[in-house]
Formats: C-alpha cells, structure tokens, sequence
C-alpha cells in the first residue's frame, strides 16, 4: 500500500535551483526529534538517561536545527527564485512574525500552566520555580514599572526553557542576507557563517584576548546572563542544511571509507559521551570533559557537537538509500503505521514543538503525582507519544480547510 500522500517521494537532488520537492527522510528525522525532545524536557524522566543526547555531543537540537535549514530551502528558496529577493524576505519576515508569537504564546500558556499546577496541591513542588520565573512571580508583581512585560516582548528576557524559538527567529531572519552572499558567489556566504560562528565561540574568543568580540544576546536585563542557544552559533548547523537542500553543497558520495571513519567518529564519542561516565565509568572521560567542556558547549555550538551531528547525519543519509529509498521501503513494508505517524509529526514541527514544550511540563507534574517506576514511565511517555501524533493530525486537518471543499 503506498502511502506518499503523506509520505512523498523526493526528487533527485540538484545543484540549482532550490529543491521543491519535500524530502521524505526530513520529516522522518524531524518527528523522531520532536518525539525525543519530549521526552528530554520532562522532568524526572528515566527515559531520558537513553536518549540519543546521551551517547554523543549532538542531540534533537541539532536535528531540529537541521532539518529546519533543510526545510526553509525548500520553503523559502522557492519564493526566492520565483519572486525575487525582497518578497522573499517578506515571507522570511512574515515566517519571523509567527514564530515570535508562537514563542509568546508558549511562555504564557506555560506560565499559566505552571501557577495552576503548584496552586493545585497535588504535586510535590514550585512548578513556575522550577522553570526560574521568579522575576516575573515574585519581583514582577507589577509588570509595567519594573520592565518585565517590555523584556518579555523584546526578547531581551529569555528564560532558558524558551529559548529554542528565539534562536530560530534570529537564524531565520539571518537568512536573506545569506540568500544574498551565496548567490553572489556560495564561499563568500560559507565563510560569513563560519565567521560568525567563530566570533560565538566564547572559549575561543577569550582565549584569543579579544572577550569583547563574543557574539551574544541578552538573555535578562539585570545580569549578564546571555541566551543559553545562542543563535550566531547555531546558524553554522541550520546553513549547514539549507546549503545541502539548496544543492550549493555537494551530496556527499556513500564510500566504505568514510561509512567507516564516520563509525569511528561515533564510537570515540560514545567513549567521552554522558554513557561513558555514567554507565562504562570511564575516569579519563570524565576528566576529559571537565577539562574541555567548550568543545561540545551546547551554547555556542562548540565544535565537536558539529563534528559528532555531520557524522551521525551521514551515516542515516548512507542508511536511508538513495533518495531514501530504504526509509520509503520500511514504511510501505512493516513500518508503514509508525513511519506515518513519525511523518504526520515532523510535517507538523512548530505546533508539535510548541505543544510538546507544554505537556512536558504537565507530565512532570502527573509523575510527582503518580510516582516514578518503570509503568508510569511508560504510562506518560506513550500517552505524549499519541497526542503528539493526534495533534498533528489535528493540525493537518485544519490546514488543509477541509469547510473549502467542493461538494
């Protein structure tokens, strides 16, 4: 039973212009990410101590970054091409509107969600507390006079559960300028973005006695605090992806050699990765990592998570077959109900993020109430697995108007 309606086939990859065509493996890996950052947001979650972050510097956030670079080259590049470069800002701008109040709508549907929780009296702590919104509870009584509701909305208060959406904003409003470089000549707009990215390695701008030089956003005006992803890093991995899907980068060939030295890269990290000290208790990899924890710095996207992403990214790309064949031969064969589902998912990523950041929340609310063991693990990870897919379809149904069709 074929199923590419919701499972499309991709065309062939070209050099230019910009594919139009969905890649079936985008939406894949980007439900896979949406079901594991779930999972990594809920608190007290065992499930978490096995998550992909875990045996490696990379984690969701680098497929979610990825693939999202991927997918606005398909959506954006398009416009780009068709309509020119100023309209194609503007649908950049109008994508830039709605994150931003997806964000805003986020962090108020939590807050909201958080105070009912604690006022409920039936967990066991703060839930606001737990997310650090003291600033707004206790010393933001009013809002108004001491700015907070004006940080809120500039984003110049950015707590550190929401700012994965701020981060995607900033990327994506850095978009048309590197349209622009890459189409004047590709190397100047790759050696832009590694550029910035350099100038965002706190470590290596101090270490260069140039501190000042640090590129980095405000996180809260009453310290110093600056945003925990920081988006001049975590461009790097989004034009990353942009640049693949738009063909300004080559698909790398599928090689024994570096199936193999990708293998290597992999198992070392294994070796220095959160499993290696906490399940092989391996000494000199904890040493390892107190001692050069800016190397894999998730917030300025240090250089080994890049490194580990680019090698687990080729090995699926390897996995998958040409034009994801493998993929669409397992999801017309035995895995055809689950690669739906995980597809439903990713098609549908900013409104699963969106909510998945909030019931996150609530499960770990049900788990102070109902206990942890290995049932009620499962009990409330499975049930966010099936409304993470029922919103999705949900979603789905909504965008295609079903109240236009013709009778």
């Amino acid at each position: 039973m074929a199923i590419t309606a919701d499972f499309p086939v991709a065309a062939p990859a070209a050099a230019a212009p910009v594919a139009t065509v969905r890649d079936p493996r985008l939406d894949v890996f980007r439900g896979l990410a949406m079901f594991i950052i779930l999972l990594a947001h809920t608190p007290g979650n065992a499930w978490t101590l096995w998550i992909p972050a875990r045996w490696g510097f990379s984690d969701a956030t680098e497929i979610f970054v990825f693939c999202s670079g991927m997918a606005s080259a398909i959506a954006f590049g398009r416009t780009f091409d068709r309509a020119g470069w100023a309209l194609g800002t503007a649908r950049v701008g109008y994508r830039c509107w709605q994150v931003y109040w997806a964000h805003i709508g986020l962090f108020m549907a939590t807050l909201a969600l958080t105070i009912a929780l604690t006022e409920s009296g039936l967990g066991t702590r703060n839930y606001w507390g737990q997310l650090n919104l003291w600033p707004v509870i206790v010393d933001g009584e009013n809002w108004t006079n001491d700015g907070i509701i004006l940080a809120l909305m500039t984003l110049r208060y950015v707590p550190n559960y929401f700012d994965i959406l701020p981060m995607y904003l900033v990327v994506l409003a850095m978009m048309p300028a590197f349209v622009a470089l890459a189409r004047w000549w590709f190397p100047a707009a790759a050696a832009a973005s590694v550029a910035v990215w350099l100038l965002a390695q706190d470590a290596l701008v101090t270490w260069a006695g140039v501190p000042g030089w640090h590129l980095a956003l405000p996180a809260e005006p009453w310290t110093e605090r600056t945003w925990f992803f920081n988006p001049f890093g975590w461009q790097l991995i989004f034009f990353t992806g942009f640049s693949f899907m738009a063909g300004w980068l080559p698909k790398p060939p599928v090689a024994a050699w570096l199936i193999a030295l990708c293998v290597v890269v992999v198992g070392v990290n294994v070796l220095y990765s959160n499993v290696g000290v906490r399940v092989l208790d391996l000494e000199f990899a904890k040493d390892w990592r107190e001692a050069n924890r800016a190397w894999f710095d998730k917030s300025d996207f240090g250089p080994l998570r890049y490194l580990h992403f680019l090698a687990l990214g080729y090995l699926a790309w390897a996995a998958c077959g040409v034009g994801g064949r493998r993929l669409i031969a397992l999801a017309e064969g035995a895995g055809r109900v689950a690669i739906r589902w995980i597809t439903k998912v990713g098609q549908q990523s900013l409104a699963i993020f969106v909510f998945s950041m909030a019931l996150a929340r609530f499960n770990g609310f049900v788990l102070d109430v109902i206990g942890r063991n290995a049932a009620t693990w499962a009990l409330v990870n499975l049930s966010g697995f099936a409304l993470l897919i029922g919103v999705a379809y949900l979603c789905g149904w909504f965008k295609s108007q079903p109240w236009r069709a013709k009778r």
